[in-house]
């Protein structure tokens, strides 16, 4: 059985130019590729995150942080805290 994740992977791959997003996909499928590449490359399982260290990583891929933090955390990648204060890597489990 092929694995997913490897595969879709080398899509999203056609979203970048240059290491930048060039832009964040509409379509919730395509965007949740992305996101799962994103949380797999700019976060560790074991750690908490400041928002300011989740603003940063994304930062390094797209200006718009708060959107691409904010999809995280609704695609249950990132859990935040009630008070917004840390952030941690969740793993999904696999389909």
């Amino acid at each position: 059985m092929p694995d997913n994740r490897s595969s879709s992977s080398h899509g999203v791959t056609a979203l970048f130019s240059q290491g930048r997003l060039t832009t964040i996909p509409r379509k919730a499928a395509r965007r949740e590729q992305l996101l799962e590449h994103l949380a797999d490359t700019l976060f560790q399982l074991d750690r908490t995150y400041t928002e300011r260290e989740v603003n940063d990583a994304l930062l390094t891929v797209h200006e718009d942080c708060a959107a691409l933090r904010r999809y995280l955390v609704i695609g249950g990648l990132l859990a935040r805290t009630k008070d917004g204060v840390t952030y941690r890597r969740i793993e999904r489990p696999a389909a």
